[in-house]
């Protein structure tokens, strides 16, 4: 199905993502070392020992990306500021770093694109890391002072401000299953880590709203959690997973609690006092960004530690990273948020797209398989808010083919193909599939 910017509301915003780290390049303009150049530097931990040093050079080159975005009709542009960037040791101010972030908004506003824009996609200052980063109450705090600096700056010209990229990856991905920055499998680390990253979200919002800052949110990434059986030990495990990736962050907010099921397994390991933090983290949103990729089938393992479960190989169509392609489930995670956690809130489909084994050729990319992906995600999207869900924009993952973290440069999710040795770029079929769907009629 190929859809148009006319089926979707009057105001609903079109738009692609990118994160800091992934494409600006570390290696200059006065940026302080994060903990995934150390996480990079240590064998085994990424593909090809690659790291974001150079990334895309999108900080020489933002003025032809920001062309690109208006090229394809887009409407906005949410993109991340670096900590390290603007705070190389996590506390002093950069100039050289706040005023690359000026200078980028101000470009995104001449071209008529609306900043929306990301404090932490997962940059650590390496100072603080080497104090506990995520697991050390006090990072919290100095988060809080990152976000007044960098809003002080913009917060006059950002359409809106999410505190915290994907809190299930900061925390649970990187501190339990050691797969991310900073690389740690430790339960009592992942149990601070998962409250710590929202403390963090509450102290920064509470900051920001009284400096008054407008249209704050944060951006929660889920995945569909399926039983592979219809066994009660299966059924639970799903349960489980729901409640780690999914229901942890949201409930935290919106109901000041957690769930039950996880709490079974991290209660004993959590920050003393942690209760006391609820009220602070509870505060309520302007705005919730949506996530989504893929979704997972759990069977229960009793043989695996808790949460005593292991992946099932589904049978759909895979993307490049392995990933099941599954609409359905984007569907049901804006209907669900606005049916059980947030309301009428305004929902934004913050990313969602697929790496793909994407090749150039006589200057071509072509990439039908993502062309299906994402305009049957916007189908998705459609149906969620013809069932009521008030979801008022979709940003693609991601405009450019970037550092993909563990991966390296091996995934490509880019609307725009990047050659790695020369950094030319090179739009693919989707590209133009996507802006021929957005063009207007004026």
């Amino acid at each position: 199905m190929t859809l148009s910017r006319f089926d979707f509301p009057p105001g609903f915003v079109f738009g692609a993502a990118t994160a800091a780290y992934q494409i600006e390049g570390s290696g200059f303009g006065g940026c302080g070392p994060c903990h995934w150049d150390s996480f990079a530097a240590t064998p085994g931990n990424v593909v090809r020992a690659e790291d974001g040093a150079r990334a895309c050079d999108h900080y020489h080159r933002w003025p032809d990306d920001l062309d690109l975005l208006k090229a394809a009709n887009l409407d906005a542009y949410r993109f991340s500021t670096s900590w390290a960037r603007v705070m190389p040791d996590g506390v002093n101010v950069n100039p050289e770093g706040i005023d690359f972030y000026d200078r980028l908004v101000d470009g995104m506003l001449a071209r008529g694109l609306r900043p929306f824009q990301t404090l932490y996609h997962w940059e650590m200052p390496s100072a603080l890391a080497d104090r506990g980063g995520w697991t050390n109450r006090d990072t919290c705090f100095r988060f809080a002072d990152f976000a007044e600096t960098i809003t002080r700056r913009l917060g006059d010209r950002v359409a809106s401000v999410a505190t915290i990229n994907e809190p299930w990856c900061v925390a649970w991905l990187s501190h339990f299953m050691g797969v991310h920055a900073p690389g740690l499998r430790d339960i009592r680390a992942a149990a601070r880590a998962m409250h710590h990253i929202l403390l963090a979200h509450g102290v920064a919002t509470e900051r920001m709203r009284g400096m008054g800052q407008k249209n704050l949110g944060i951006v929660l990434n889920f995945d569909h959690a399926q039983a592979a059986s219809d066994s009660a030990e299966d059924q639970m495990a799903a349960a489980r997973w729901d409640g780690i990736f999914n229901r942890w962050f949201i409930e935290g907010i919106t109901r000041q609690t957690y769930p039950e099921v996880v709490l079974e397994g991290l209660a004993p390991h959590m920050p003393k006092g942690w209760q006391d933090d609820m009220a602070l983290i509870g505060q309520p949103l302007d705005w919730l960004g949506v996530n989504y990729y893929t979704r997972h089938l759990l069977a229960h393992d009793p043989k695996a530690p808790w949460p005593h479960l292991r992946d099932v190989p589904g049978p759909l169509a895979k993307t490049q990273m392995g990933w099941e392609i599954y609409p359905q489930g984007l569907q049901g995670f804006l209907t669900r948020m606005a049916r059980d956690y947030v309301g009428q809130l305004p929902i934004y489909v913050t990313e969602n797209g697929m790496a793909n084994a994407d090749e150039l050729q006589d200057g071509f990319v072509s990439d039908q398989i993502r062309e299906d992906f994402v305009f049957s995600h916007l189908a998705a999207t459609r149906q969620a808010i013809a069932e009521g869900a008030n979801v008022q924009g979709f940003f693609y993952w991601s405009l450019l083919d970037n550092y993909e973290w563990a991966e390296g440069y091996e995934k490509r999710f880019g609307l725009v193909h990047v050659d790695f040795d020369t950094l030319a770029r090179t739009p693919k079929s989707s590209y133009h599939a996507l802006s021929r769907a957005l063009a207007r009629n004026d």
